[in-house]
């Protein structure tokens, strides 16, 4: 009985392999950002997915393609620019799929045939621009770079979404040639911003001193008037004093009669006459004002 068994056991389990083997074959999961280029007996059926997907074992065939942006490198070229100068660029180019189908069905190898586009477009757009510009107008480049290559890839249903130069390397004599002047527009830069330095500052002092003058000035302006004003109340202070004593010694005078201001003489002739090596001289109106008093006084008495 266990050799009667064995044949259909072996049987059974080459049934269960041919199943998973048709069933993997039969369905596929596609992601979001993929397509399956589907061919049926040779003949293409179009792209299917996301999702699930089911195929016909042996009949049909997929073909996988990614979505996504892709980004590949162009190692450094040597080019020759209008002007017959040698460099060497090296550049990033983006490009997505946007027709699986033709993607699959108009080029065969689509990496190798993209590099090799790329390279010669390179050297095609850097051919017909000099020097100068090539390194000063790299944005330039890129655009040419991304039309001319776009071109070409249109029609394979991949559309080139950005171009970028990563690295332009001038030959050593035109480096050397940079470098001084470089130095040179450095150093003239450095020239005139200390200029505009000194200029400033100067500029700087000079509206200080003359803030400085000015207030100075105003400060001096200031106490003069002060000053003037000072004088001018304290003159007419004094004035006010002098006028006061004037008026006081005015109302004492018009008090004092004739013979208290003859008195007032006959007391500084006495104190005069004081000093007995000194000779007075009386005038005729003397002997006159003191006959008055003597008679002024008979008077009275």
């Amino acid at each position: 009985m266990d050799a009667a068994v064995t044949p259909v056991l072996c049987l059974i389990g080459f049934v269960i392999v041919i199943a998973i083997f048709f069933l993997s074959s039969a369905i596929k999961v596609v992601p979001e950002y993929q397509r399956l280029v589907v061919f049926r007996l040779g003949r293409c059926i179009g792209d299917k997915g996301p999702g699930l997907i089911l195929l016909i074992p042996i009949i049909d065939r997929a073909v996988r393609v990614d979505l996504r942006e892709q980004v590949r490198e162009i190692p450094q070229q040597t080019s020759i620019t209008k002007d017959n100068a040698p460099i060497s660029i090296d550049f990033l180019w983006y490009f997505k799929l946007i027709d699986p189908t033709e993607s699959v069905l108009q080029v065969g190898n689509f990496e190798a045939a993209a590099q090799g586009l790329a390279t010669t477009t390179l050297r095609s757009v850097i051919g017909g621009i000099p020097l100068d510009d090539v390194l000063s107008e790299r944005e330039t480049i890129n655009t040419k770079l991304r039309t001319r290559l776009d071109e070409v890839t249109e029609r394979w249903g991949v559309k080139v979404t950005n171009v970028e130069i990563r690295e332009i390397i001038p030959p050593r004599d035109v480096q050397d040639a940079m470098n001084r002047q470089l130095t040179a527009e450095r150093t003239r830069r450095a020239v005139v911003t200390e200029s505009e330095g000194t200029r400033v500052a100067a500029v700087n002092v000079a509206t200080g001193e003359k803030q400085a003058a000015i207030l100075r000035a105003e400060g001096e302006k200031q106490s003069a008037i002060l000053r003037a004003e000072g004088e001018l109340q304290s003159q007419q202070l004094r004035a006010e004093g002098y006028a006061g004593a004037l008026s006081k010694i005015d109302a004492i005078a018009n008090k004092l009669d004739q013979h208290t201001v003859t008195l007032q003489y006959f007391e500084t002739l006495k104190t005069m006459s004081a000093n007995p090596a000194t000779k007075y001289i009386f005038p005729m109106e003397f002997t006159n004002m003191l006959s008055n008093f003597v008679k002024g006084v008979n008077t009275k008495a």
